[in-house]
């Protein structure tokens, strides 16, 4: 038998999220039959309840941090802490220090993948303004379970990728402006769920790696093949996933990416390492300078002019790439 509406909004953002967030909520009647959960990508060293007090403002909802274990109720919105993920089970949340997803904690597709799972076609995945992909994937599973997908118009969204990769991936059901969307989740909070759908295996084990702090070889081999690449975030093996709409990757720790996000973090890793090859290099030139002003053996002398010569020349190089783009413009390593 189906739901008889969808008591379940997940909302996930990321760059622009705070305005996008205050039309949506802003729009919502007081009387709304549903609990909101919301990520917002944020730095581990950021204060959420800096959101729950700008959303507190919009008093048709009682805006609160999540808390683990918590047993969440209609007519409450709930945030997601920095630096952790927010789960929704039956009945409770969980809040947890599971391994980064999309290079993020707390990350948009973890949210919707537990609430898809748990329940299914009562559920409404929203994804609003952000940079590259994270909620594509979790929106697919709330396909798949029978939830409703909603995306913020990209040309409405201070920054468009996230809402656009959503519309690259699947057929979603409704996209809208911010401004319109509160009149809309409104609208679908109370309309009858589809027919109840079995949870693919492949959603469900994902759902159960993100509750925990590690994985495991096994469970990961289950959900594709491995490749040779490592994971940027602890150097493991990374796996590809058999999802179909989408290209992800999963290391056995847990962390997983699309491949945009691995792009991304393949990026930091290089430019870490060449602020770390720049660094030595200078190092090594300071110390051959100072030995070629204090040898006084003239063929020496001219070995360490010759060593120190090749240094700079290397350090010129590594510099260059860090500070041009891989187009060509200037930049940074992050763009290699």
């Amino acid at each position: 038998m189906a739901p008889r509406g969808h008591p379940i909004v997940v909302i996930g953002t990321s760059a622009g999220g705070l305005e996008a967030l205050d039309r949506v909520i802003g729009g919502l009647p007081p009387d709304l039959p549903a609990s909101i959960f919301i990520v917002q990508h944020m730095a581990p060293e950021s204060d959420a309840g800096v959101l729950v007090d700008r959303l507190s403002r919009h008093k048709n909802f009682d805006c609160r941090l999540a808390r683990n274990g918590e047993t969440f109720r209609q007519g409450r919105l709930y945030v997601a802490p920095a630096d952790y993920h927010l789960l929704v089970k039956k009945g409770t949340l969980l809040v947890t220090k599971g391994a980064r997803e999309n290079r993020y904690r707390p990350a948009i597709d973890p949210l919707f993948r537990s609430a898809a799972v748990a329940h299914g076609s009562g559920v409404i995945g929203v994804v609003l303004t952000g940079l590259l992909d994270d909620g594509t994937a979790g929106l697919l599973a709330i396909h798949k379970c029978g939830g409703v997908t909603v995306v913020q118009d990209p040309g409405d969204a201070a920054y468009p990728d996230m809402p656009q990769s959503a519309l690259n991936h699947l057929k979603v059901d409704h996209c809208v402006p911010a401004a319109e969307m509160g009149a809309l989740l409104a609208e679908l909070v109370r309309r009858p769920a589809s027919r109840k759908k079995a949870v693919p295996e492949d959603i469900r084990t994902e759902a159960r790696i993100a509750e925990r702090v590690l994985s495991d070889v096994a469970q990961v081999e289950g959900l594709g093949s491995q490749v040779p690449y490592n994971c940027p975030n602890c150097s493991g093996p990374l796996w590809l996933m058999d999802s179909p709409g989408i290209q992800r990757y999963r290391c056995h720790t847990g962390h997983s990416f699309t491949a945009s996000a691995l792009l991304t973090g393949q990026s930091e890793k290089i430019e870490e390492a060449l602020w770390i090859c720049l660094r030595m290099l200078e190092e090594r030139k300071n110390l051959l300078n100072n030995l070629v002003q204090k040898e006084t053996r003239p063929e020496a002398r001219r070995s360490y002019a010759d060593r120190l010569k090749e240094a700079e020349g290397h350090a010129e190089s590594v510099r260059n790439l860090l500070l041009v783009r891989s187009d060509g413009k200037p930049g940074t390593a992050s763009n290699v």
